[in-house]
């Protein structure tokens, strides 16, 4: 943390009563004008300014003279009594002093009826009185009884490109955590060997509030793949570069890096990921790489990693074995804990607290065919996450070890390139294609087929991230693109029971993959004794089975000369030989 002031006194003085004083004024910076700008100013004459320095007040006209028709005439009253009243006629005085009293009783109720009128005006300029207080609960039924009636108003709010004339991808999102009041942007060229000369290697962060023009420019030697905002220190944005450093940046002192890590402790390719520990003081953070490491930093000291690990299934620790890291993701609900998704399809979960490296990996799921562009944890259910990757979304559990996922999206025919849940609603989750939609999933209801499906972009979508009120996406496209879309109501709110509902669901499915994967094992279990069985039959008397071979195969023979109709009836049984030559036969008979 910069020091800006520093308050000295003596040790005698701590503790004693501050004695303020007055001072005249002073001058502490006198600024003479400089005649080179008169010609940047434009004379504005007259300049009018509206001000109100009192209430606005109503003028009111009363008439005071009255008029009373009598047998004796028309009588005006100018005040007091009547002319023609006798103060002794105790009926006529009575008359009078009724309609007095009713004239003073209305004044009165206009008068509290002014005041009261002025006070409602007064509370209408601070609460709006024509609020639907109760448009969430109206919008819930809707929604339980018309799921999708509130899930096809989706608006396109405006789009944020790559402001260099060579386009990159727009590879990783991260908003900034006091409410999302900016974005930041990794751009990189993830092609192979892409070496145009004309291409930048600065990313960005944005202003929602203008999509022209950046908020600040991140510079740097090699392009970032991977930036995150630190949810202690919001000044603090931590990035991981395609040539395998990892670099912060202080957005207070501009878009320089503060510190970088050397390249020969670094990793060797590019970084995939990199996430923030929820630590004491807010600056530790670990990265994940295609060079099968998972390196642990601290930005006070980025000369070398505090922590490694080999991602290597064999718990060998071999680096020639280890398998690719090409997303990450860490919950800090789960602090030891961590996904890898990989390049070759397999997602492992580690814990960092175990005793030894091969202890920290503690399970391993295999289920798709391609790289693992995306694994998350649901922010509802922790033990639960998603993992986008070829063809397909797969939900798994962590309670099942080395299991099949308990649920999955269909197949689709573009690949999947990015997916995150809702941080609003436990069932709902996006995922990006390759073809530019965007699909939103509300498991809930429909589990065959997206709940919307959105053409964003005529190019894939490489990035996605939401706000932390689901009602903002940011999608990022291949042409450095930055979408960002306002979901509706319906997908953004979380409706009655909803999360009791998905966590019943959840464990339904759980329960089912189990029984499914007890019958396999019994499956496997029996065809190993069936092997066995055979192994044990291949291992009798050789000749014994030659034996059974050959009175097999003449009986075969037999069964077929019966069925041509070919044998006689003095053959030998099984050998297909008769008792006596024809020609013995012939010359018997000859005799």
């Amino acid at each position: 943390m910069e020091i800006k002031f520093e308050y000295t006194r003596k040790r005698s003085d701590f503790g004693r009563p501050c004695n303020f004083s007055d001072h005249p004024a002073e001058v502490t910076v006198d600024i003479p004008p400089d005649p080179s700008l008169a010609a940047d100013f434009i004379p504005q004459d007259p300049v009018d300014f509206a001000l109100q320095f009192g209430p606005v007040l109503a003028v009111h006209e009363v008439n005071t003279e009255r008029v009373q028709v009598t047998s004796q005439g028309v009588n005006h009253v100018e005040g007091g009594w009547p002319k023609h009243v006798d103060p002794r006629n105790s009926e006529l005085t009575t008359r009078y002093r009724e309609e007095v009293e009713r004239e003073e009783i209305y004044t009165r109720s206009v008068l509290r009826l002014g005041s009261l009128m002025e006070h409602c005006i007064r509370q209408n300029n601070a609460i709006d009185i024509y609020e639907e207080y109760f448009e969430e609960e109206e919008e819930e039924e809707e929604e339980e009884e018309h799921p999708s009636a509130k899930t096809i108003n989706v608006l396109r709010w405006h789009s944020q490109g790559d402001p260099n004339t060579t386009k990159r991808m727009a590879t990783h999102l991260s908003w900034h955590p006091d409410g999302s009041k900016a974005v930041a942007v990794a751009y990189c060229s993830l092609e192979f060997q892409d070496n145009r000369r004309d291409m930048s290697f600065d990313s960005y962060i944005w202003d929602p509030e203008n999509p022209y023009n950046p908020e600040l420019t991140l510079k740097l030697s090699s392009p970032v793949v991977t930036l995150e905002y630190n949810p202690k220190d919001w000044h603090h944005l931590l990035g991981g570069c395609y040539n395998g450093q990892i670099v912060y940046w202080d957005t207070r002192k501009g878009g320089l890096p503060m510190e970088m890590t050397p390249v020969e402790l670094s990793h060797r390719d590019p970084v995939y990921g990199a996430c923030w520990l929820p630590s004491r003081t807010g600056t530790e953070c670990f990265s994940a790489s295609t060079d099968g490491q998972v390196l642990w930093w601290d930005i006070r000291k980025l000369s070398q990693p505090s922590e490694k690990l080999i991602l290597d299934i064999t718990r060998e620790e071999q680096l020639k074995n280890a398998l690719g890291a090409i997303s990450l993701d860490f919950a800090p609900t789960m602090p030891t804990k961590f996904l890898v998704g990989t390049e070759q399809g397999t997602i492992i979960a580690c814990n960092r607290d175990a005793k030894t490296p091969p202890e920290k990996i503690a399970n391993i799921f295999s289920g798709h065919i391609g790289a693992v562009y995306a694994v998350t944890r649901n922010p509802f259910f922790p033990k639960v996450f998603l993992s986008v990757g070829d063809w397909t979304a797969r939900i798994w559990t962590e309670e099942l070890m080395d299991s099949s996922s308990i649920m999955e999206t269909k197949y689709h025919v573009p690949y999947l390139l990015d997916g995150c849940w809702s941080p609003v609603k436990p069932a709902v989750f996006f995922t990006a294609k390759s073809d530019g939609t965007l699909d939103i999933w509300d498991f809930l209801f429909h589990q065959k087929d997206p709940s919307l499906s959105l053409k964003v972009s005529n190019e894939p979508l490489m990035s996605l991230r939401p706000q932390d009120n689901g009602r903002i996406v940011g999608c990022g496209s291949r042409l450095g693109t930055v979408t960002l879309l306002e979901i509706s109501p319906g997908l953004c709110t979380l409706r009655k029971n909803e999360k009791s509902l998905i966590s019943t669901m959840f464990e339904r499915e759980a329960r089912r993959e189990k029984v499914l994967q007890d019958k396999h094992r019994e499956m496997l279990l029996r065809e190993q004794e069936r092997a066995q069985g055979r192994r044990g039959e291949e291992q009798e008397d050789p000749q014994e089975v030659f034996q059974q071979a050959r009175r097999d195969f003449f009986a075969t023979i037999k069964a077929e000369r019966r069925r041509r109709g070919q044998e006689e009836p003095g053959e030998v049984p099984g050998t297909g030989q008769s008792g006596h030559h024809s020609g013995d036969t012939a010359k018997g008979r000859g005799q």
